[in-house]
């Protein structure tokens, strides 16, 4: 006896524009990369960071031109609140030697009246900037690569191939928007994206998971349709890490300090690019490469896809 189940949503039945919106996004992610470039901070390329605390009434304007009348070509100039709620600014220069850079320093707090006593430095040389940049690959490259292996090992290689492309998807995208609003690339960035990295393998996985215990039972289904509805089975479930995430990583954007603010602001784009790969892109890519195969094309040829009804041994754990 067939037996209907609730109504699923056709998510798998628009890919085309899933895909199209995922690639115009990655294009603009691209073309702002190689326009603009990223905007590495000191720790990657070396440099200055001078914390000013207390300033008062002073603008941004009035700090960034007394560092070119110091002989700075380039600062840049943020504004920060410490604990107390003081207002200041952290400035960042080329200047890799710490004598000439505590120099421009207290010329500068000279120019604007400012307490010396208020002025922290922090001095990376380039050595130390490559050694950090070198790392940071090598913790890409190894992740990846151990992503690929446990997947094969523990699914198959399509699930593996598949997740590793949904997951440059988001970071690609994620290092486009840092490019497109020239924000600053630090060591609490990167540790966002191997986090999100995290967070978009295992909203994947769920879903591949689903797929193949729903597969193994379904006879009278294609592949898209079984994967359709395995997308449905764990859309709650998606929507409630995503969003549990999401509020702490939000409070730390609106409401955390400038540390805190690098790493909440990619985790926010990537909570939500995870989640809408793993339905958007990596579900149906995977659900078309696999329909391909000999045993699915019959499947499809005989059942179409679309949402379905499902028989009582064919429960797919609704």
């Amino acid at each position: 006896m067939v037996r209907p189940f609730k109504k699923d949503i056709d998510f798998l039945s628009h890919r085309r524009i899933y895909f199209i919106l995922s690639a115009l996004l990655v294009v603009i992610s691209i073309v702002a990369l190689l326009m603009r470039g990223l905007n590495f901070g000191i720790d990657f390329v070396g440099g200055t960071s001078i914390n000013f605390t207390d300033t008062g009434e002073i603008t941004t304007e009035q700090m960034r031109e007394a560092f070119i009348d110091a002989g700075v070509e380039a600062p840049i100039v943020q504004t920060s609140t410490d604990t107390a709620g003081l207002f200041g600014f952290v400035v960042r220069t080329p200047e890799t030697d710490a004598s000439t850079a505590s120099s421009i320093a207290d010329t500068v707090a000279a120019s604007l009246e400012l307490d010396k006593s208020n002025i922290e430095l922090s001095t990376i040389g380039p050595a130390w900037g490559a050694d950090v940049t070198r790392s940071s690959m090598i913790a890409f490259t190894l992740a990846l690569a151990l992503i690929v292996a446990y997947i094969s090992f523990r699914f198959e290689y399509k699930m593996a191939l598949v997740a590793v492309l949904a997951l440059i998807h988001d970071l690609i995208i994620v290092v486009g928007i840092y490019a497109l609003f020239d924000r600053e690339i630090t060591p609490n960035v990167v540790a966002a994206l191997l986090t999100i990295m995290g967070y978009s393998l295992y909203d994947t996985v769920v879903v591949f998971h689903r797929i193949k215990d729903n597969m193994e039972s379904a006879t009278r289904h294609s592949f898209i349709t079984v994967a359709n509805h395995s997308v449905n089975q764990v859309l709650i479930r998606t929507i409630n890490t995503t969003l549990t995430s999401l509020v702490p990583v939000l409070a730390m954007l609106f409401f955390g300090g400038e540390t805190l603010k690098d790493f909440a602001f990619a985790m926010s784009i990537g909570l939500i690019l995870g989640s809408y790969s793993s339905i958007g892109l990596a579900s149906p890519l995977y659900a078309l490469w696999k329909q391909r195969e000999p045993k699915y094309q019959k499947l499809y040829k005989k059942y179409g896809e679309g949402v379905g009804t499902f028989t009582a041994a064919e429960d797919l754990q609704d």
